[in-house]
Formats: C-alpha cells, sequence, structure tokens
C-alpha cells in the first residue's frame, strides 16, 4: 500500500533546511537514546513495524515530526497526515470510513496528528471508535502535556512517549551533517568555527529546527570568496543575540517555572529564585501575575515567622502596577530574595486547610448564644449575647468564655513553630491555653 509522506520529494531543494535534512531512518536520528538506542521499545515497535497508537510528547524542534516521517517510509499501513487547522469532523468521519473499509480488507491505516493539542473535544471523539475497534492508529505529537489536551479516553488507549530537549552535543551534530548533507550545503563549501556551531545550538535551546533556520541564514548572509562561504561571527552575533525561550503563559511550562520559583523560595536557595524569576520576565511574563504569586508565597510559607514578608509583597505589587516592565524588575528580584532568605512556616496554610476541612465536613451549628449580637429587643428576649464577657474588662484581657461550636470545643488549627518572629506567637497561644485551663 502507497503512503502518503509528509514532506513531497519534488520541492526538496526548494524546501528550507530542516525539511531538506530531515533524518529518513532511526540511525541518522540524533538524540532520544532512552527510546530509540539499540533494544527500546520504540525502536523495536518501529523497526519491526508493530506501531500502535502513540503520543510524541516533548518541547519544539525534538523530533516529534521527523519520527512520524520515518514510520512513513518503515510502515506497510496507509500513511495519512491530518492537520487541525482544516480537518472538519465531516472530513475526519470520511477518512475514518476508509479505514475501517481498509480495515475489513485486512490492511492498517495510520493517521499522523501533528499538534494534536489543537484539535478540539469533538475532532478528537470522532477517532475513539476507530482507534477502540483497531480500524486506526493514531499517532499525535504534541508540545503541551497530553494528560490536560488529549481526551482522557483517547489518551489511555495510546502509549505515551516523552521526547527530551536536545542536548548542545547533538544539536552541533546536526549542524555538521547539515554542512556536508547533499540536499544540505553539501555542494558548497562552507567555513565556520565549532565555536560558532555550539553558539547556534546554544541559542536554539534544544530545539534543532531553529538551530538549522538559523545556520541557513547565517549561510545565506555570508561573505563569499570564490565559492567558498565563510561565516562571518559577528554578523551571526546578529541572528543570535536573543535566546529563544520554551515558555507559553497558558502551556505547562508556565505552570512548571512558577512552581520551579515557589519551591526554590521555599528551599530558601535564593540563586535559584532569581533564576527563575529572571527566566519567566525574559519570556514576556506579566509582572503582576509574579508579584502576585509572591504575595501567596508570604502566607503561605512565611506567615507569622516574618510578618513583614507580605507588606513588602503587597509593596513590591504596587510598585510594578506604578511603573510596569522593565523598570520593575529590581523590585520582584528585591521581593524573591526577602521571601528566600526569611524564616519560613506553613503554620498559618496548613491551618487554614484544617479549618476548611472541618467546615466541609462537620455540620454547620448555629453560632453560640453568647457571642451573637442583640441589637433588637427580641433578639435580647431570645438570650442573645446573654453571658457575654467583654475581654478588656478582665485583668488579663481574656475570659473563659465559649466561643467555638460544641461538636468541635477543644479542636486546634494553628500549631505555630519556633520560626523567626513565630516563636513569639507560640508563646502568647501556649499562655493563653494555660490560663483558660486554669480558669475553666
Amino acid at each position: 500500500m502507497k503512503q502518503e509522506s509528509l514532506f513531497g520529494e519534488d520541492n526538496k531543494r526548494n524546501s528550507p533546511l530542516a525539511s531538506r535534512v530531515r533524518p529518513r531512518t532511526l540511525d541518522e536520528f540524533v538524540g532520544q537514546q532512552h527510546l530509540l538506542a539499540r533494544g527500546k521499545v520504540l525502536r523495536e515497535f518501529i523497526e519491526n513495524d508493530q506501531v500502535t497508537s502513540i503520543i510524541f510528547w516533548g518541547p519544539p524542534g525534538v523530533g516529534k515530526t521527523t519520527l512520524a516521517e520515518i514510520i512513513a517510509h518503515k510502515t506497510e499501513s496507509k500513511f495519512i497526515n491530518l492537520s487541525a487547522v482544516n480537518s472538519s469532523i465531516k472530513d475526519i468521519k470520511n477518512i475514518m470510513k476508509e479505514a475501517e473499509t481498509r480495515h475489513d480488507f485486512g490492511e492498517k491505516t495510520i493517521i499522523f496528528i501533528d499538534e494534536i493539542h489543537r484539535f478540539n473535544k469533538a475532532q478528537q471523539d470522532a477517532f475513539l471508535p476507530y482507534v477502540e475497534n483497531g480500524s486506526i492508529i493514531l499517532i499525535g505529537a504534541t508540545t503541551e502535556n497530553p494528560s490536560f489536551e488529549v481526551n482522557a479516553a483517547l489518551l489511555s488507549r495510546s502509549k505515551v512517549f516523552v521526547l527530551n530537549q536536545l542536548e548542545i552535543a547533538d544539536v552541533v551534530n546536526l549542524l555538521r551533517n547539515a554542512i556536508i548533507h547533499p540536499y544540505g550545503f553539501g555542494d558548497k563549501d562552507i567555513h565556520i568555527t565549532e565555536q560558532s556551531l555550539e553558539a547556534i545550538a546554544k541559542f536554539a535551546n534544544g530545539d534543532a529546527r531553529s538551530a538549522l533556520n538559523t545556520l541557513e541564514m547565517a549561510v545565506l548572509n555570508s561573505g563569499t570568496n570564490a565559492g567558498d562561504f565563510y561565516i562571518n561571527e559577528s554578523n551571526l552575533e546578529q541572528l543570535i543575540n536573543r535566546t529563544s525561550f520554551l515558555y507559553d503563559k497558558s502551556g505547562e511550562e508556565h505552570y512548571n517555572i512558577i512552581s520551579a520559583l515557589h519551591k526554590s523560595m521555599r528551599n530558601s536557595d535564593v540563586d535559584a529564585a532569581i533564576y527563575w524569576m529572571s527566566r519567566m520576565l525574559e519570556s514576556g511574563e506579566d509582572p503582576i501575575y509574579i508579584a502576585r504569586r509572591l504575595i501567596r508565597f508570604a502566607s503561605e510559607d512565611i506567615g507569622l515567622a516574618d510578618t513583614r514578608a507580605l507588606t513588602i509583597t503587597t509593596d513590591v505589587f504596587q510598585a510594578c502596577r506604578y511603573i510596569g516592565m522593565p523598570e520593575c524588575d529590581v523590585h520582584l528580584t528585591e521581593a524573591v530574595i526577602y521571601l528566600s532568605l526569611a524564616p519560613k512556616s506553613n503554620a498559618v496554610y496548613l491551618a487554614r486547610q484544617k479549618a476548611k476541612k472541618d467546615v466541609k465536613e462537620s455540620i454547620n451549628e448555629p453560632v453560640p448564644l453568647q457571642i451573637r449580637n442583640a441589637p433588637t429587643k427580641l433578639m435580647k428576649e431570645l438570650d442573645y449575647g446573654k453571658g457575654y464577657q467583654y475581654a478588656h474588662d478582665e485583668k488579663d484581657k481574656l475570659t473563659a468564655m465559649r466561643t467555638m461550636p460544641p461538636s468541635l470545643e477543644g479542636q486546634q488549627y494553628y500549631y505555630p513553630t519556633e520560626q523567626g518572629n513565630e516563636k513569639k506567637f507560640k508563646e502568647r497561644l501556649n499562655y493563653v491555653k494555660e490560663w483558660q485551663k486554669r480558669n475553666n
């Protein structure tokens, strides 16, 4: 059965470099040895043409589509490439019916969907019955976490393979290969230093496509001498003066990095915290979002161990609103340093969680009469406020009056630590509890 290639051969030489030098076999493929080394499951599946439904998950330019192309060349199945942009539900259903017919005659159909996360729920649902009955083998590629972007039923019937960001050495090897590749620059004499190749690889940030595109631009803009192409380092520097960041303000990496910032501060690792905050800012994150997260951290992870933390973070929030980026970056850095080095306590957070649990799981008892206000005569006749003890009238500013619902009497939520200022709160709490024991 003739399969459909993802890229036609006719316009090969007019295609971008990344397409022209795309590996066609597993031996040409660079990186992902945790999946494709000899003896690994994915390699065995591909080489033996025993591919089942698969989701390739990884950052851009690490080989997801290339693996699909290799499978297309290797398989005896009908291979169909679908796009989320121009594939309607009707189109999908027609393709599925054709696949079902081929399945009845013992022929397999592989459907490849690049950026499967761009397919909506209805589009994804249209594949499910045919995956279930074996009419199609689905291969999806995504840069987003499939746990969130792929329907659970479809995901449970697929094997997820995680592709890692490419190492600098891997990208350098790809660039070297492109220079000698017959469809690359093999017919030209390219002069480029190892330092320049490494600089391109670092700039690409693990993205092979970005690295190859940069090399192509460098060659096209290079000076020539008798047919030789010399990559000028100063010209190259203009192409790679800003690293391409892997960051999506609505995607998983957004949450990964804010989690890294939060946990670095919690671990009092000030340098890591500054780094992750800087990654967010340089990727275009809204400074107000970061400031809000710092305010949350001030109470969740520091609390009463340092009561200045909340004040400082709210001040920084206001500073970010007043002056914005790029000037407010120093204020955010100041707050991150302060929070990282402040004494830590999650006692406030735990108190709230424990009380919330009781509110949800216990009966909602009425407020005890003695602590209800009685603004009307009827309320007074119903004993609202009867027995109320005004703490300010007492010598120790304490009373033995009950204020907790009877079923929760004696329940404790706040357990102060001895970190920073919270030690004083612990001493005060212990004093209050001892006083109440003596006077009850």
